[in-house]
Protein backbone atom coordinates (compact mmCIF):
# COMPACT_ATOMS: atom_id res chain seq x y z
CA UNK A 1 0.00 0.00 0.00
CA UNK A 2 1.50 3.39 -0.57
CA UNK A 3 1.54 5.76 1.72
CA UNK A 4 1.87 9.95 1.00
CA UNK A 5 2.97 11.68 4.15
CA UNK A 6 2.38 15.51 4.67
CA UNK A 7 4.21 18.48 6.47
CA UNK A 8 2.28 21.78 5.77
CA UNK A 9 3.61 24.48 6.60
CA UNK A 10 2.99 27.99 6.51
CA UNK A 11 4.34 28.87 2.46
CA UNK A 12 4.65 24.91 1.74
CA UNK A 13 3.67 21.44 2.20
CA UNK A 14 6.46 18.82 2.07
CA UNK A 15 5.91 15.86 0.46
CA UNK A 16 6.77 12.22 0.85
CA UNK A 17 5.83 9.12 -0.52
CA UNK A 18 6.40 5.30 0.63
CA UNK A 19 7.38 2.39 -1.51
CA UNK A 20 4.23 -0.02 -3.14
CA UNK A 21 5.08 -2.16 -0.08
CA UNK A 22 4.57 0.79 2.58
CA UNK A 23 8.02 0.23 4.05
CA UNK A 24 10.01 3.05 3.18
CA UNK A 25 9.89 6.75 2.98
CA UNK A 26 11.03 9.07 0.29
CA UNK A 27 11.22 12.44 0.30
CA UNK A 28 9.11 13.74 -3.27
CA UNK A 29 9.57 17.62 -2.92
CA UNK A 30 7.25 20.29 -1.82
CA UNK A 31 3.61 21.77 -3.05
CA UNK A 32 3.50 25.80 -2.86
CA UNK A 33 0.79 26.89 -0.67
CA UNK A 34 -1.48 29.18 -2.67
CA UNK A 35 -5.68 28.72 -0.54
CA UNK A 36 -6.66 25.69 0.62
CA UNK A 37 -8.96 25.10 -2.21
CA UNK A 38 -6.08 24.90 -4.34
CA UNK A 39 -3.86 22.99 -2.19
CA UNK A 40 -6.24 20.31 -1.69
CA UNK A 41 -6.16 20.01 -5.23
CA UNK A 42 -2.90 19.64 -5.59
CA UNK A 43 -2.43 16.92 -2.87
CA UNK A 44 -5.07 15.29 -5.05
CA UNK A 45 -3.29 15.14 -7.92
CA UNK A 46 -0.46 13.84 -6.14
CA UNK A 47 -2.58 11.12 -5.01
CA UNK A 48 -4.07 10.25 -8.44
CA UNK A 49 -0.24 10.48 -9.98
CA UNK A 50 1.23 8.08 -7.05
CA UNK A 51 -1.68 5.64 -6.63
CA UNK A 52 -1.62 6.71 -3.22
CA UNK A 53 -3.98 4.44 -0.63
CA UNK A 54 -3.21 6.46 2.29
CA UNK A 55 -2.17 9.46 3.80
CA UNK A 56 -0.54 11.19 6.92
CA UNK A 57 -0.12 14.46 7.87
CA UNK A 58 1.84 16.09 10.33
CA UNK A 59 0.09 17.53 13.38
CA UNK A 60 2.26 20.00 14.97
CA UNK A 61 1.74 19.99 18.58
CA UNK A 62 3.83 21.72 20.90
CA UNK A 63 6.52 20.26 22.96
CA UNK A 64 4.26 20.41 26.01
CA UNK A 65 1.49 18.72 24.79
CA UNK A 66 -0.71 21.66 23.95
CA UNK A 67 -2.78 21.41 20.40
CA UNK A 68 -2.55 25.44 19.10
CA UNK A 69 -3.75 26.50 15.50
CA UNK A 70 -1.65 25.03 13.79
CA UNK A 71 -2.92 21.84 15.03
CA UNK A 72 -6.32 22.76 14.52
CA UNK A 73 -5.32 23.91 10.88
CA UNK A 74 -3.49 20.54 10.28
CA UNK A 75 -6.47 18.66 11.41
CA UNK A 76 -9.13 20.61 9.42
CA UNK A 77 -7.41 20.09 6.22
CA UNK A 78 -6.73 16.33 6.98
CA UNK A 79 -10.61 15.95 7.57
CA UNK A 80 -10.88 17.97 3.98
CA UNK A 81 -8.40 15.98 2.05
CA UNK A 82 -10.24 12.73 3.32
CA UNK A 83 -13.32 13.97 2.00
CA UNK A 84 -12.17 14.99 -1.09
CA UNK A 85 -10.03 12.12 -1.84
CA UNK A 86 -12.28 9.39 -0.35
CA UNK A 87 -8.64 8.06 1.42
CA UNK A 88 -8.15 7.65 5.28
CA UNK A 89 -6.05 10.54 5.95
CA UNK A 90 -4.62 10.00 9.59
CA UNK A 91 -2.38 12.65 11.84
CA UNK A 92 0.70 12.01 13.30
CA UNK A 93 2.86 14.07 16.36
CA UNK A 94 5.33 15.94 14.22
CA UNK A 95 7.08 17.17 17.08
CA UNK A 96 11.24 17.50 16.21
CA UNK A 97 10.68 16.18 12.46
CA UNK A 98 11.92 19.75 11.47
CA UNK A 99 14.28 19.81 13.72
CA UNK A 100 15.61 16.73 12.93
CA UNK A 101 15.57 17.20 8.89
CA UNK A 102 18.00 20.86 9.28
CA UNK A 103 20.06 18.60 11.45
CA UNK A 104 20.62 15.72 8.81
CA UNK A 105 20.90 18.57 6.19
CA UNK A 106 23.31 20.38 8.02
CA UNK A 107 25.68 17.67 8.81
CA UNK A 108 25.70 17.18 4.72
CA UNK A 109 25.90 21.19 3.91
CA UNK A 110 28.99 23.07 3.66
CA UNK A 111 27.40 26.53 4.55
CA UNK A 112 29.70 28.23 1.43
CA UNK A 113 27.36 30.53 -1.18
CA UNK A 114 24.23 31.17 0.95
CA UNK A 115 22.25 32.59 -2.00
CA UNK A 116 18.27 33.17 -1.68
CA UNK A 117 17.90 30.98 -4.20
CA UNK A 118 19.90 28.26 -2.60
CA UNK A 119 18.20 29.11 0.85
CA UNK A 120 15.10 28.19 -0.85
CA UNK A 121 16.06 25.08 -2.15
CA UNK A 122 17.41 23.90 1.16
CA UNK A 123 13.97 25.10 2.90
CA UNK A 124 11.97 22.59 0.25
CA UNK A 125 14.77 20.14 1.01
CA UNK A 126 14.08 20.31 4.99
CA UNK A 127 10.13 20.75 4.19
CA UNK A 128 10.41 17.53 1.79
CA UNK A 129 12.56 15.42 4.86
CA UNK A 130 10.55 16.05 7.90
CA UNK A 131 7.45 14.75 5.54
CA UNK A 132 9.77 12.02 4.67
CA UNK A 133 10.47 11.54 8.68
CA UNK A 134 7.08 12.16 9.97
CA UNK A 135 5.86 9.43 7.01
CA UNK A 136 9.04 6.99 8.28
CA UNK A 137 7.78 7.06 11.75
CA UNK A 138 4.04 6.33 10.40
CA UNK A 139 5.51 3.31 8.43
CA UNK A 140 7.18 2.02 11.59
CA UNK A 141 4.16 2.38 13.68
CA UNK A 142 2.41 0.38 11.07
CA UNK A 143 4.54 -2.23 11.09
CA UNK A 144 5.25 -2.47 14.76
CA UNK A 145 1.42 -2.61 15.10
CA UNK A 146 0.71 -5.41 12.59
CA UNK A 147 3.78 -7.62 14.55
CA UNK A 148 1.90 -7.52 17.61
CA UNK A 149 -1.49 -8.07 16.37
CA UNK A 150 0.42 -11.23 14.70
CA UNK A 151 1.81 -12.66 18.12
Amino acid sequence: MRVLGLDLGARRIGTAVSDIEGSIAFPHGVIERRDTRVDLEAVSSLIREQGVERVVVGLPIHMDGRSGPEARAARAFAKALATQSGLKVEVLDERWTTVEAERALRAGYSGRGRSKKREKIRRERVDSLAAALILRTYLERVASDATRGAE
